[in-house]
This record gives structure tokens, C-alpha cells and sequence, in this order.
């Protein structure tokens, strides 16, 4: 239905890391079908709300695996009256070549929700390839109360980041909250098999002692590179706090495992007739201060959150370029609108410092002027899709 092509080979450098070259979309929400061709400079889509704009990065976001930035179940993504599943086909630039992913909702699944992907037209065995291929980073405004909700939003965010870092933590997070949902069943269960038991609260110590040390790496590194930023978003203050984090820095790592095992043993009465899980990596929480006036995040304004939450990114994506020698893919859901034209200016300048592809949104294309000549602009309207001119 929609097919809009955009050439903008006059732009300038190309992006250092990999970026999208094209995008298809069948039965994907509001889009039928579209095709949508780019260069490797930021993106920045306009229209208004509804139009579509957010459907495009959600679409994007299946680079990553899991569920995609607003994590629902995959048969809500199926476009309302669809005659099939959803799907997606990307056309991945890369430093040494391209690569051509696909992805989408097996239909034919027991669940109906099992995620198909294939690389270069070969199925592969496990999403965590696509953290090894590129990395991404989101914002989107239902993140805006990130710091002020349940700190199960800020796990996920924090594992989110970490993955940039170490591509292997989604497969470590996968096992141990497979072991967990199974001993919880079996506690469940009378007269569980005590060995059975044993084995997975050995996993379940393995995994997380893992998951917490990759956890509590990635927030070391984070919380120095917001200390060094310069500019005018806040500087961020990053700790991850939990018993399980507080044993690793008491404590040799094998010593924390022990430990953590021991604890879900000694836990399994408790844990059967509360149906949770009192010990483990699940019960962490990241904390974020602004570091200019030692003020809990969850306490600033909801504008200082947000700018905290993009000097965070922006200190992962500065990270994430010198260690794995290229800047992540950048998805920004309406993230201009709240700030004043200083941090605008700034956000703008740090996206093309780090020659970053990133795919931001508005509803007002002045908003975007700073990038006048850097990006390419697209319009969107009523999943349509149409360039301007930029």
C-alpha cells in the first residue's frame, strides 16, 4: 500500500556503525505494507500523533531481541484486520558488507507467539545474534517515569544497556528466569524432587551471580562516563542495589554463588507458599541521582528525568563506540518536544559527533532545524510515508 523511497546520496560522512538502508513492513500496525529506503545519517520523522511515526521505530526495534520497545504480546502488533502475521525485512549496513534480516510472529507457533528470524535467509538459532551484529538504544515517552515506577521497568532498562555491552547477558537472563518459573512450579508442586530442585537453584546461582556482575559492570562504566560529560544535560549518578549485588562487592564471585544457592535452599518452604522467589538478581533496582545536586532521580522534575535519561544514553552510546568501534542505532520517540533549545542543540550535536544513525520523531518539524542538511526528513501521515525536503 505504501511504498516511499528516499535517496539522500548528497548527504553528508556516512554513520561509523551499522545502520538500516531499508525497511519493510507487512500487516505491521497501521501499515499494510511499506517500504522505506534511506541513507545512514539520522532519520527524523514528522506528522501528527497517530500518524504512524512511533509504529516505525517499534518496527526497528526488533533489531534487538525480544519484544520491541512497547513489549507486548506479538499478536498485538498484527495489523487489525490483517490476512496474516506480521513481518519485517531490513536491510542492515554494515563496515564490512550488508546483511538482510527478517523477522516476524510465527502464526503457526503452539503460542501463536514465537518470534521467527532469519540472517541472510538462514534461520537462526537464537535472537542474541542480533546483539552481536549492532546495538540499540530507545527512548520513548513512556519511559518518562522511568525512575518514579516499579523497579522492574528499570531491570529491563538496565538490561537493556548492558546487552550493548555484552551481547551473551539476554542468554543468562533467558536461563535464569527459565530456571526460575520451573522450581517455582515444582515448589508448587507436593513432595517436589529434591534433586531436580538442587540443579536449578545451582542454574539459577550460576546465571545470576552473572547477570549481577554484568549488571554492576555496566553501571561502573556508565556512572563514570556521565561523571567526565560535559554540556548541558545533568550528570548522572548509577548504582545497582540488592543483597545479591551487595554480596559481590563483600565477597569473591564463587563465594556469591554459593552464597545465593545456599539462600534459595534454605528459601524453598517460603518460596512455595509465597509463589515467589525472595533471593536473586530479579530483586535489584538501578538508583539514579542527578550528581550536580545529589537529588534522588525519582524526586527531580519530570524534565531533569528525562535529560537524565538521555545523558544516560548518551554515555552508553559514547561507550559503546569505543568499545565495540561503532555508535548504536538511536530510536527517539518525540524526544525534542521537552527540551529547551540548549539540550535540543546539544542532543543533535551529539548524534552526529558520534556519526550515529538515529531515527527521531516530532510532531513539529521546527523542532528539527538544527539538522537541517545532516539528516534526512521524512513525512508521515496516516501510514504514509513521503520524503521532504530537507
Amino acid at each position: 500500500m505504501t511504498n516511499a523511497v528516499a535517496s539522500f546520496a548528497a548527504c553528508p560522512a556516512p554513520a561509523a556503525g551499522p545502520s538500516v538502508a531499508r525497511l519493510m513492513l507487512t500487516e505491521f500496525r497501521s501499515y499494510a505494507s511499506a517500504t522505506l529506503e534511506v541513507g545512514p545519517e539520522p532519520v527524523v520523522l514528522t506528522g501528527p500523533n497517530g500518524a504512524g511515526k512511533t509504529n516505525l521505530l517499534e518496527a526497528l526495534s526488533f533489531l534487538a531481541p525480544g519484544r520491541g520497545l512497547r513489549r507486548v504480546r506479538l499478536s498485538e502488533i498484527d495489523r487489525f484486520g490483517a490476512l496474516g502475521p506480521w513481518a519485517l525485512a531490513i536491510k542492515l549496513l554494515m563496515p564490512d558488507g550488508t546483511l538482510q534480516i527478517g523477522t516476524g510472529r510465527d502464526a503457526e507457533s503452539e503460542s501463536g507467539e514465537r518470534r521467527l528470524l532469519r540472517i541472510d535467509g538462514t534461520p537462526a538459532k537464537s535472537q542474541v545474534v542480533l546483539a552481536r551484529l549492532t546495538s540499540l538504544v530507545w527512548l520513548t515517552p513512556q519511559m518518562d517515569r522511568l525512575f518514579a515506577e516499579g523497579s522492574s521497568l528499570r531491570r529491563r532498562f538496565l538490561d537493556r544497556l548492558v546487552l550493548g555491552f555484552d551481547p551473551e547477558h539476554a542468554t543468562r537472563l533467558s536461563a535464569y528466569e527459565r530456571a526460575m518459573r520451573e522450581r517455582s512450579r515444582l515448589l508448587r508442586d507436593a513432595g517436589p524432587d529434591a534433586s531436580w530442585l538442587k540443579a536449578l537453584e545451582e542454574e539459577m546461582a550460576a546465571h545470576g551471580i552473572a547477570i549481577a556482575a554484568a549488571r554492576n559492570q555496566a553501571a561502573t562504566q556508565l556512572d563514570r562516563a556521565c561523571a567526565t560529560a560535559h554540556g548541558p544535560f545533568p550528570r548522572a549518578q548509577l548504582a545497582v542495589e540488592g543483597e545479591v549485588d551487595r554480596w559481590l562487592g563483600e565477597m569473591p564471585a564463587l563465594a556469591a554463588e554459593e552464597t545465593l544457592r545456599s539462600r534459595l535452599e534454605a528459601a524453598r518452604r517460603a518460596d512455595g507458599e509465597s509463589g515467589t522467589t525472595i533471593f536473586g538478581p530479579h530483586r535489584s533496582d538501578l538508583h539514579v541521582h542527578h550528581l550536580g545536586t545529589g537529588v534522588r532521580a525519582a524526586l527531580c522534575s519530570t524534565g531533569e528525568q528525562k535529560a537524565l535519561l538521555l545523558a544516560i544514553l548518551l554515555a552508553q552510546a559514547r561507550l559503546l563506540a569505543a568499545q565495540r568501534g561503532a555508535p548504536p542505532i538511536m530510536l527517539l520517540d518525540e524526544v525534542a518536544a521537552h527540551l529547551d533549545a540548549e539540550r535540543r542543540a546539544a542532543l543533535f550535536g551529539a548524534i552526529l559527533d558520534l556519526r550515529a544513525q538515529a531515527w527521531v520523531t516530532g510532531t513539529d518539524p521546527a523542532l528539527f532545524s538544527a539538522l537541517r542538511g545532516e539528516a534526512q526528513f521524512l513525512a508521515v501521515a496516516d501510514a504514509q510515508i513521503s520524503p521532504m525536503d530537507s
